[in-house]
């Protein structure tokens, strides 16, 4: 007798976030605003006290609310970089 499949997860085309990491969001966004303009835009002590992706990561992988704020934002560039092509 086989074992079931694990269930696999719906296909999502329409969610910009799906297969993307939180590491490649922090990523981008750095290289888009520079660390600076990331921490003028969401005030959190890992954009603006010696910043990193990896004490961002840090941060960001145990705190949902930053990390919600962090994906807004990556939407709202995604959606500007769109507008400006």
């Amino acid at each position: 007798m086989s074992e079931p499949l694990p269930p696999t997860a719906p296909p999502q085309p329409k969610n910009p976030l799906h297969g993307v990491t939180l590491e490649q969001i922090v990523t981008q966004l750095a290289e888009h605003y520079g660390w600076a303009g990331l921490g003028e835009r969401i005030a959190l002590r890992c954009f603006t006290s010696e910043p990193s992706v990896a004490s961002s990561l840090k941060f960001l992988r145990k705190t949902p609310w930053a990390r919600e704020k962090v994906e807004g934002l990556y939407l709202f560039m995604l959606r500007e970089q769109r507008r400006a092509r």
